[in-house]
């Protein structure tokens, strides 16, 4: 699947084995929050990564963002 140069996340961080669980951290680029999207099996879930505070992590937002 192509990307398009539009496309409003960014994956920046992915760790697991794909075969049971995965772990990715998505930046919105127009904000620059941080979610956190948890995949184990058939089931999944997204959440604002918090920081140590209690707030949202967020990520300054550069005028482009490497391709993966």
């Amino acid at each position: 699947m192509a990307k398009k140069k539009d496309e409003r996340f960014v994956k920046v961080h992915e760790e697991g084995t794909g075969f049971g669980w995965l772990r990715t951290v998505w930046v919105d680029k127009q904000t620059g929050i941080n979610y956190l999207f948890v995949n184990s099996g058939y089931a999944g879930g997204m959440t604002v990564l918090l920081g140590a505070d209690g707030k949202p992590v967020i990520t300054p937002v550069p005028n482009e963002y490497p391709e993966d």
